[in-house]
């Protein structure tokens, strides 16, 4: 099997004074403060589970708009990790500040709509003045992560419709209702969106969660994401350390939920894809 790639860790600095938190919407998410993971600690945890590269993402909920930790921590370990960080896309500089942070390491993007310390907001999604950050990503040939919930998957498909060679991953497939089980009909808004090629989605802890409760099971629900997006467009990440457990246990759940699969499809999602998304990445 190919490398292990994880598209979705964290890292958060024990130097306050050098990088000191400004969470976005203005408050500090709670795992930022119990389970904060050094660039070091992460470098560890994936020599220990195995994990050969990954795309870091930027702790929106510790930081707001300053990369300055992901970008440096993921420079120290140039061979192995990328960083993905938020920009505010609204900006008046929104172009200009993309671009200084691209020059200093960033090699993708992330919009943090809401989460643990913050209801989605969509509207975010549909402002135009967020156009030339996104026709920017176009030209540089860089991601843009989403985190949303089903509420923002109308504003999603728009953006996808209007920025076509703009790759867009959804962070923790997002987030769909799965507890009916088959056929899912309550995800139907997500998979709405399977025609849209430039979609992709991240499989994290929180569906490998969902994804036994209810009358959901694995070997029911994966297998349909993969019918409808394919595994080439379905890429793991681990969360690390928001969720609880080492890396390690990550990725054995993940590997466990998703073993109804084929060696193949389990080849993208736990590495081809990520490969696609984030060449810098590839072996």
């Amino acid at each position: 099997m190919s490398s292990v790639i994880d598209i979705h860790p964290h890292v958060i600095s024990d130097d306050e004074g050098r990088y000191p938190p400004a969470p976005l919407f203005g408050k500090r998410s709670d795992w930022s403060q119990e389970r904060p993971c050094v660039v070091e600690t992460l470098i560890a945890a994936m020599d220990e589970a195995g994990v050969a590269k990954a795309a870091v993402v930027h702790s929106s909920t510790t930081y707001g708009f300053d990369n300055s930790y992901v970008v440096d921590a993921c420079n120290r370990y140039a061979d192995r990790l990328i960083a993905v960080g938020s920009v505010d896309v609204r900006a008046p500089d929104a172009v200009e500040t993309i671009k200084a942070w691209t020059d200093k390491g960033l090699a993708g993007l992330r919009i943090f709509t809401g989460g643990s310390t913050k209801d989605f907001d969509p509207t975010e999604l549909e402002d135009e003045r967020a156009w030339p950050a996104w026709e920017l990503l176009g030209d540089l040939g860089l991601t843009m992560c989403i985190q949303t919930g089903p509420v923002g998957l109308p504003q999603v498909r728009a953006l996808a419709e209007r920025f076509p060679n703009v790759p867009i991953i959804l962070d923790h497939l997002a987030r769909p209702e799965v507890a009916d089980g088959p056929p899912y009909a309550a995800a139907q808004s997500l998979f709405d969106l399977a025609d849209l090629p430039s979609i992709y989605m991240k499989l994290t802890p929180r569906i490998m969660g969902d994804s036994t409760k209810g009358a959901a099971t694995p070997e029911t629900w994966f297998p349909k994401v993969v019918e409808a997006f394919g595994a080439e467009r379905l890429a793991w990440g681990s969360n690390f350390p928001t969720s609880p457990g080492t890396l390690s246990e990550i990725l054995a759940t993940a590997r466990q939920r998703l073993s109804s699969l084929s060696q193949a499809d389990q080849a993208w999602i736990f590495g081809n894809t990520a490969a696609s998304l984030y060449p810098s990445l590839a072996d």
